[in-house]
């Protein structure tokens, strides 16, 4: 009962701090103004995600409350990593950054996680190597690999945030599942309350921007799809670290096929990767097909929410099985997507041809 209450106080001082946040963004103008590649039509207030990164400010302050330091110095680089790329990704919010400072800040925030996760400890991986230079260099490999695709994983996230509710539907897909595979009887992988206090401030988000188009209070932008991103790959790194099983990268599959899937789209057709788009294929089902975007996000979010309970509770506990799943709904995914480009693609052609006229 006393667990309800103080997660029930959160997310009063959640809310609160979300409405402060509405008055300064209404007092110093950061809109986000609609464009030809918008898939809203109407100006909303830009950065609501930034209860993010303040869920976790809450969160330590419930630690400190506890005299819980113990686990505050323990997800301390974490912490660090996360503010900072929450505040460079808010400064990018405000006035557009260069793309290398934007990059600079997620590697190195990227850094301070893996430092969290002791990517940087060849006995905390786990690695048997027979010389100290090829632990060295096996290190090396493994810290570069996980970087880029973290810091991979983390732009597919933000490309992803265009429609009402989607980022709120699509990490609420990946955070019960973690939240129940922590509780699912073994060893626990991360705080129960990290995760909690940030469920929490999915919701309070989902309150005000999953809602129809036209009439969302917020936007996430960079500082919440980026913090949200930070948040969520933790998590999955602590999982992975902790089961030594990557394959539990599948809980971001739904968005990593339907990114990859479109930026490999746009190099064929020699576009700008930098350039704002509508060609993810959420963004054509909302926008040519004229879907609700509640029922985008949600579509979205059931699809990876079967994918993960599915891994979580029905697929047996083995390398072999996992890897398995993970290549056939990966195959699936794929498959699905060049059938719907392929049905739907000229839509969104002659929607360009419209704006050249």
């Amino acid at each position: 009962m006393i667990i309800w209450i103080t997660y029930a106080n959160i997310a009063i001082v959640l809310l609160a701090l979300e409405q402060v946040y509405f008055k300064i963004a209404d007092k110093y103008n950061i809109i986000d103004k609609p464009n030809e590649r918008s898939s809203h039509s109407t100006i909303v207030l830009r950065g609501g995600g930034v209860i993010f990164p303040l869920a976790m400010l809450v969160w330590i302050g419930l630690q400190v409350v506890h005299g819980n330091w113990c686990a505050v110095m323990g997800y301390l680089p974490f912490l660090v990593g996360l503010t900072l790329i929450s505040t460079v990704s808010f400064w990018d919010d405000i006035y557009s950054l260069p793309d290398s400072v934007r990059l600079v800040a997620q590697f190195i925030a990227m850094g301070l996680m893996f430092w969290d996760l002791g990517l940087f400890s060849i006995e905390c991986l786990g690695l048997s190597v027979e010389s100290q230079w090829g632990g060295v260099a096996l290190l090396v490999l493994i810290v570069m690999g996980a970087a880029i695709v973290f810091v991979g994983a983390t732009n597919i996230i933000n490309f992803m945030d265009g429609i009402n509710g989607i980022t709120a539907a699509y990490s609420l897909s990946v955070l019960l599942p973690v939240y129940l595979l922590n509780n699912n009887g073994g060893e626990s992988f991360i705080l129960n309350s990290l995760l909690g206090v940030t469920i929490l401030s999915v919701l309070v988000f989902s309150f005000f921007n999953f809602r129809p188009k036209g009439k969302a209070k917020c936007f996430a932008g960079d500082v919440g799809s980026i913090g949200i991103a930070f948040i969520l790959l933790f998590a999955i790194g602590k999982l992975i670290l902790h089961s030594g099983d990557v394959t539990w990268l599948i809980f971001l599959i739904v968005y990593g096929i339907d990114g990859c899937m479109t930026i490999l789209h746009r190099i064929m057709l020699h576009e700008n990767l930098g350039q704002a788009h509508r060609k993810h294929a959420y963004q054509l089902m909302a926008n040519e097909l004229g879907m609700s975007h509640v029922t985008v996000s949600l579509i979205y979010m059931a699809l990876q929410m079967a994918i993960s309970l599915v891994m979580v509770f029905v697929i047996p506990d083995s390398p072999a099985w996992h890897w398995g799943y993970l290549i056939s709904v990966a195959a699936i995914l794929a498959l699905a997507y060049l059938l719907f480009m392929k049905k739907y693609y000229h839509l969104h052609e002659e929607y360009l041809k419209s704006l050249e006229k």
